[in-house]
């Protein structure tokens, strides 16, 4: 069989599930990422669109030091396809069509070094997803850690384990996002459900980590399917903390109402039949 000169060329991502095969000077479908002279290099390194001092409340973490802030940092990218996504202007943007300054690891470790006099305990990488941009959350993390500050994550999880092992020696907490728990919602949002619980599986044995779970109207507020979440997350740990978060219309999903305020209390009270603490969130 003759391969053509374009498939010569192409070269495969190995951050996640989706093994993008890309020609040159083509990027992925996480819009972050692209073939430059046979290699995969991350496009957005460096390129920050959201830097801001943010409450440890609102990664959302409620059993990591409660009450400290934290300097939280995004880029662009992201390479779930959300209907529902909350920073879609910066999570479905393309490098050209959003406004960044880049700001070198280095950089970011003295900004937070000096915001530490206002009560920060280091870096949260978070807004776009951070695993699709990874070699810059793991050159600022090393830095981090050797001034004795706090490297936070905030990641849909749906990234190869590979990714993840280069990550967790410096990193002290992780907030996942564990939107569903089917197959056929994940796909819905571009994600692969298997490979959300892998990393969440891996993640628990190494550092703290807490589960964000945003509540759709008629698609994952079911009781059923919080009663077998809650209880998969309990044969890892029933320590494990759950938010359970209420949705608001936004992007593609404009047509539907925010979830009931009831509906996120009562799927609150069936996971915490499984699970020690169950927060909510937006409510």
């Amino acid at each position: 069989m003759k391969t053509s000169k374009n498939a010569e060329k192409r070269s495969v991502c190995p951050v996640c599930f989706h093994h993008c095969s890309l020609a040159e000077g083509q990027y992925g479908r996480c819009r972050a990422r692209k073939n430059e002279n046979g290699t995969i290099v991350s496009a957005n390194y460096g390129k920050i669109t959201a830097l801001m001092l943010d409450p440890i409340e609102k990664k959302p973490f409620r059993r990591f030091y409660p009450g400290s802030k934290i300097l939280s940092v995004g880029s662009f990218g992201c390479n779930l396809a959300c209907p529902f996504c909350q920073n879609y202007d910066i999570s479905m943007a393309k490098d050209e069509q959003i406004d960044h300054k880049e700001i070198l690891p280095d950089e970011l470790v003295q900004l937070a070094v000096q915001y530490q006099s206002y009560g920060s305990i280091g870096v949260a990488f978070t807004y776009n997803e951070p695993l699709v941009g990874y070699e810059y959350v793991r050159d600022t993390a090393k830095l981090i850690k050797k001034y004795g500050m706090k490297n936070v994550l905030v990641t849909n999880g749906t990234a190869e384990l590979a990714v993840l092992e280069e990550l967790l020696p410096y990193m002290d907490a992780m907030n996942i996002d564990l939107k569903g728990f089917t197959e056929e919602y994940y796909q819905m949002a571009g994600g692969d459900f298997k490979t959300v619980q892998r990393f969440i599986e891996r993640a628990v044995r190494e550092c703290h980590v807490e589960l964000t779970t945003l509540i759709i109207p008629d698609e994952n507020d079911s009781i059923e399917e919080m009663k077998k979440e809650a209880s998969w997350i309990a044969s890892l740990d029933e320590t494990i903390p759950l938010h359970i978060t209420r949705f608001f219309p936004r992007y593609r999903m404009t047509d539907r109402k925010p979830t009931d305020i009831a509906a996120i209390y009562e799927l609150r009270a069936v996971a915490g039949r499984y699970l020690r603490w169950v927060y909510t969130g937006n409510c």
